[in-house]
């Protein structure tokens, strides 16, 4: 089994900056980060290979947001910079075994909300 849990939500006022934790059930895979915005599909956010090397992010979040992990802690962190309100969201974490980094993705956390907001 793949366990995921997520932490680090909640309201943050725009450009302010955040840190979303990931917490994986002692295993090492290739993860992710997701969001869905009301009324909008479930979009990619920005994911990172197994060794923490490799990574890739949406346009959207590009040079504002830093995906990274700690294989020590079995964690990865979503390091959101300059938060606009349309980054809000309830943002997932996903992973799996395949080293694809845009997924798709089997293993999901339960989400974390993010509200940019004055």
């Amino acid at each position: 089994q793949v366990q995921l849990v997520e932490s680090g939500g909640g309201l943050v006022q725009p450009g302010g900056s955040l840190r979303l934790s990931c917490a994986a059930s002692g295993l090492t895979l290739t993860m992710a980060w997701y969001r869905q915005a009301p009324g909008k599909e479930r979009e990619f956010v920005a994911g990172i290979s197994r060794s923490g090397l490799s990574t890739r992010y949406a346009d959207s979040v590009k040079a504002r947001f830093t995906i990274s992990r700690d294989n020590a802690r079995y964690t990865m962190y979503l390091e959101m910079n300059s938060v606009r309100p349309e980054d809000t969201a309830v943002y997932y974490c996903a992973a799996k075994y395949d080293s694809d980094l845009v997924g798709p993705y089997g293993y999901w956390g339960q989400g974390t909300q993010v509200t940019v907001s004055s």
